[in-house]
Protein backbone atom coordinates (compact mmCIF):
# COMPACT_ATOMS: atom_id res chain seq x y z
CA UNK A 1 0.00 0.00 0.00
CA UNK A 2 2.57 2.28 0.90
CA UNK A 3 4.40 1.75 -2.68
CA UNK A 4 1.56 2.52 -4.71
CA UNK A 5 0.74 5.60 -2.58
CA UNK A 6 4.63 6.62 -3.33
CA UNK A 7 3.59 6.08 -7.14
CA UNK A 8 0.62 8.17 -6.91
CA UNK A 9 2.58 11.24 -4.78
CA UNK A 10 5.20 10.98 -7.12
CA UNK A 11 3.31 10.56 -10.34
CA UNK A 12 0.71 13.40 -10.03
CA UNK A 13 3.76 16.44 -9.94
CA UNK A 14 5.23 14.75 -12.96
CA UNK A 15 2.25 14.87 -15.06
CA UNK A 16 1.47 17.88 -13.83
CA UNK A 17 4.76 19.16 -15.14
CA UNK A 18 4.05 17.47 -18.44
CA UNK A 19 1.01 18.96 -19.01
CA UNK A 20 2.82 22.62 -18.27
CA UNK A 21 5.91 21.48 -20.76
CA UNK A 22 3.58 20.70 -23.35
CA UNK A 23 1.18 24.09 -23.10
CA UNK A 24 4.60 26.31 -23.10
CA UNK A 25 5.34 24.27 -25.93
CA UNK A 26 1.95 24.18 -28.09
CA UNK A 27 2.10 28.30 -27.33
CA UNK A 28 5.66 29.10 -28.36
CA UNK A 29 5.59 26.76 -31.25
CA UNK A 30 4.94 28.54 -34.81
CA UNK A 31 1.42 27.15 -35.40
CA UNK A 32 0.66 29.49 -32.46
CA UNK A 33 2.97 32.30 -32.40
CA UNK A 34 1.62 35.51 -33.71
CA UNK A 35 3.49 36.42 -36.93
CA UNK A 36 4.79 40.37 -37.16
CA UNK A 37 4.29 42.27 -40.15
CA UNK A 38 5.89 45.44 -40.96
CA UNK A 39 3.98 47.98 -42.41
CA UNK A 40 5.73 50.30 -44.64
CA UNK A 41 3.85 53.35 -46.01
CA UNK A 42 2.53 56.82 -46.04
CA UNK A 43 -0.57 58.43 -44.79
CA UNK A 44 -2.28 55.60 -46.46
CA UNK A 45 -1.38 52.82 -44.24
CA UNK A 46 -0.64 55.70 -41.29
CA UNK A 47 -4.43 56.15 -41.13
CA UNK A 48 -4.36 59.87 -41.95
CA UNK A 49 -7.99 61.48 -40.76
CA UNK A 50 -9.13 58.46 -39.27
CA UNK A 51 -10.06 57.69 -35.99
CA UNK A 52 -7.66 55.70 -34.13
CA UNK A 53 -9.07 51.91 -34.64
CA UNK A 54 -10.20 52.79 -38.16
CA UNK A 55 -7.10 53.13 -39.78
CA UNK A 56 -5.62 50.65 -42.46
CA UNK A 57 -3.73 48.77 -39.99
CA UNK A 58 -6.01 48.53 -37.42
CA UNK A 59 -8.70 47.34 -39.83
CA UNK A 60 -6.47 45.28 -41.44
CA UNK A 61 -5.29 43.36 -37.92
CA UNK A 62 -9.15 42.88 -37.74
CA UNK A 63 -9.80 41.58 -40.75
CA UNK A 64 -6.86 38.95 -40.35
CA UNK A 65 -8.04 37.96 -36.86
CA UNK A 66 -11.70 37.45 -38.69
CA UNK A 67 -10.13 35.13 -41.21
CA UNK A 68 -8.29 33.25 -38.82
CA UNK A 69 -4.72 34.96 -38.80
CA UNK A 70 -2.91 35.67 -35.57
CA UNK A 71 -1.37 38.95 -36.79
CA UNK A 72 0.40 41.85 -35.07
CA UNK A 73 1.19 44.15 -37.33
CA UNK A 74 4.20 47.42 -37.12
CA UNK A 75 2.51 50.70 -38.29
CA UNK A 76 5.52 52.41 -39.97
CA UNK A 77 3.52 54.64 -41.80
CA UNK A 78 4.84 58.22 -41.72
CA UNK A 79 2.24 61.02 -43.46
CA UNK A 80 3.59 62.57 -46.22
CA UNK A 81 6.39 60.26 -46.88
CA UNK A 82 8.06 59.52 -50.16
CA UNK A 83 9.95 56.20 -51.37
CA UNK A 84 13.37 58.32 -50.50
CA UNK A 85 11.56 58.72 -46.86
CA UNK A 86 10.99 55.18 -46.81
CA UNK A 87 13.94 53.59 -47.83
CA UNK A 88 15.49 55.85 -45.12
CA UNK A 89 13.43 54.45 -42.04
CA UNK A 90 14.03 51.04 -43.99
CA UNK A 91 17.15 49.29 -42.08
CA UNK A 92 16.01 50.47 -38.71
CA UNK A 93 12.58 49.38 -39.55
CA UNK A 94 13.10 46.21 -40.11
CA UNK A 95 13.65 44.65 -36.39
CA UNK A 96 14.80 41.34 -36.19
CA UNK A 97 10.83 40.09 -34.95
CA UNK A 98 9.85 41.12 -38.57
CA UNK A 99 8.81 38.04 -40.28
CA UNK A 100 6.90 39.92 -43.60
CA UNK A 101 6.34 43.57 -44.60
CA UNK A 102 3.62 45.19 -46.82
CA UNK A 103 5.38 48.24 -48.69
CA UNK A 104 2.88 50.83 -49.79
CA UNK A 105 4.88 54.17 -51.09
CA UNK A 106 4.50 56.44 -54.27
CA UNK A 107 0.85 58.34 -53.96
CA UNK A 108 3.47 61.25 -52.75
CA UNK A 109 6.17 60.49 -55.21
CA UNK A 110 3.35 60.58 -57.62
CA UNK A 111 1.42 63.83 -56.33
CA UNK A 112 4.74 65.94 -56.32
CA UNK A 113 5.40 65.05 -60.12
CA UNK A 114 8.90 63.50 -58.89
CA UNK A 115 10.45 61.38 -62.06
CA UNK A 116 9.43 57.92 -61.57
CA UNK A 117 12.52 56.58 -62.21
CA UNK A 118 14.09 57.76 -58.63
CA UNK A 119 10.56 56.05 -57.36
CA UNK A 120 11.59 53.49 -58.59
CA UNK A 121 15.19 53.11 -57.93
CA UNK A 122 13.93 53.61 -54.20
CA UNK A 123 11.56 50.75 -54.11
CA UNK A 124 13.98 48.77 -55.81
CA UNK A 125 16.75 49.71 -53.11
CA UNK A 126 13.56 48.88 -50.33
CA UNK A 127 12.63 45.49 -51.65
CA UNK A 128 16.30 44.69 -51.69
CA UNK A 129 17.09 45.63 -47.89
CA UNK A 130 13.79 42.81 -47.35
CA UNK A 131 14.88 40.68 -49.63
CA UNK A 132 17.96 40.84 -47.93
CA UNK A 133 15.98 39.14 -44.92
CA UNK A 134 14.66 36.91 -46.05
CA UNK A 135 11.18 37.66 -45.39
CA UNK A 136 8.00 37.69 -47.46
CA UNK A 137 7.10 41.27 -49.27
CA UNK A 138 3.51 42.24 -50.22
CA UNK A 139 4.33 45.28 -52.49
CA UNK A 140 1.04 47.72 -53.14
CA UNK A 141 0.76 49.19 -56.32
CA UNK A 142 -0.73 52.79 -57.27
CA UNK A 143 -1.76 54.35 -60.60
CA UNK A 144 -0.70 57.26 -61.99
CA UNK A 145 -3.23 59.83 -63.56
CA UNK A 146 -2.84 60.90 -67.10
CA UNK A 147 -2.07 64.86 -66.19
CA UNK A 148 1.96 63.88 -65.44
CA UNK A 149 1.74 63.11 -69.39
CA UNK A 150 1.86 59.61 -71.08
CA UNK A 151 5.40 58.76 -70.71
CA UNK A 152 5.14 60.13 -66.78
CA UNK A 153 1.97 57.28 -66.03
CA UNK A 154 3.47 54.35 -68.27
CA UNK A 155 6.84 54.52 -65.94
CA UNK A 156 4.94 54.98 -63.12
CA UNK A 157 2.41 52.25 -63.66
CA UNK A 158 5.35 49.51 -64.60
CA UNK A 159 7.35 49.88 -61.80
CA UNK A 160 5.03 47.83 -59.76
CA UNK A 161 4.86 44.53 -61.21
CA UNK A 162 8.45 44.89 -62.71
CA UNK A 163 9.82 45.28 -59.21
CA UNK A 164 7.24 42.69 -58.29
CA UNK A 165 8.68 40.25 -60.82
CA UNK A 166 12.27 41.11 -59.89
CA UNK A 167 11.99 40.33 -56.33
CA UNK A 168 9.45 37.50 -56.12
CA UNK A 169 6.92 39.94 -53.94
CA UNK A 170 3.23 39.26 -54.01
CA UNK A 171 1.56 42.31 -55.82
CA UNK A 172 -1.85 44.37 -54.65
CA UNK A 173 -3.18 45.72 -57.95
CA UNK A 174 -4.16 49.41 -57.36
CA UNK A 175 -5.00 49.91 -54.30
CA UNK A 176 -7.93 52.56 -54.98
CA UNK A 177 -9.52 50.10 -57.66
CA UNK A 178 -11.79 48.73 -55.14
CA UNK A 179 -13.08 52.51 -54.35
CA UNK A 180 -13.68 53.80 -57.59
CA UNK A 181 -17.04 54.31 -58.99
CA UNK A 182 -17.11 51.91 -62.16
CA UNK A 183 -19.35 54.32 -64.42
CA UNK A 184 -17.31 57.57 -63.44
CA UNK A 185 -13.65 56.06 -63.83
CA UNK A 186 -13.37 58.49 -60.49
CA UNK A 187 -12.80 58.04 -57.07
CA UNK A 188 -16.06 57.43 -55.11
CA UNK A 189 -16.97 60.26 -52.81
CA UNK A 190 -19.25 57.99 -50.74
CA UNK A 191 -15.90 55.66 -50.01
CA UNK A 192 -13.36 59.10 -49.59
CA UNK A 193 -12.65 61.81 -47.09
CA UNK A 194 -13.25 65.39 -47.79
CA UNK A 195 -9.96 65.94 -49.35
CA UNK A 196 -10.67 63.42 -51.96
CA UNK A 197 -7.13 61.63 -51.66
CA UNK A 198 -7.72 59.57 -48.74
CA UNK A 199 -10.17 56.75 -47.81
CA UNK A 200 -12.51 57.18 -44.78
CA UNK A 201 -12.98 54.07 -42.88
CA UNK A 202 -15.68 52.49 -45.26
CA UNK A 203 -13.34 53.21 -47.84
CA UNK A 204 -10.51 51.17 -45.92
CA UNK A 205 -12.70 48.33 -45.05
CA UNK A 206 -14.09 48.00 -48.69
CA UNK A 207 -10.19 48.37 -50.19
CA UNK A 208 -9.22 45.21 -47.30
CA UNK A 209 -12.07 43.14 -49.26
CA UNK A 210 -9.16 43.05 -52.29
CA UNK A 211 -5.96 43.34 -50.45
CA UNK A 212 -6.80 41.52 -47.09
CA UNK A 213 -6.46 37.83 -49.36
CA UNK A 214 -2.95 39.44 -50.87
CA UNK A 215 -1.86 39.99 -47.02
CA UNK A 216 -2.56 36.05 -46.92
CA UNK A 217 -0.74 35.37 -49.45
CA UNK A 218 2.12 36.75 -48.17
CA UNK A 219 1.55 35.38 -44.90
CA UNK A 220 1.29 32.05 -46.35
CA UNK A 221 4.96 32.38 -47.47
CA UNK A 222 6.22 33.30 -44.03
CA UNK A 223 8.65 30.37 -43.09
CA UNK A 224 8.97 29.18 -46.57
Amino acid sequence: MRLSLLSCLTYAPLRTFRNVTAAIILLTSPAFAETTVLALGDSLTAGYGLPQDQGFVPQLQAWLAAHGAEVKIINAGVSGDTTAGGLSRTDWSLTPDVQAVIVNLGGNDMLRGIDPATSRANLDAILAKVQAKGVPVLLVSLRAPGNYGADFKASFDAMYPELAAKYGAVLADNYFLPVINQQTRLLDPAYMQADGIHPNAKGVAKILETLGPKVQEMLARVGG
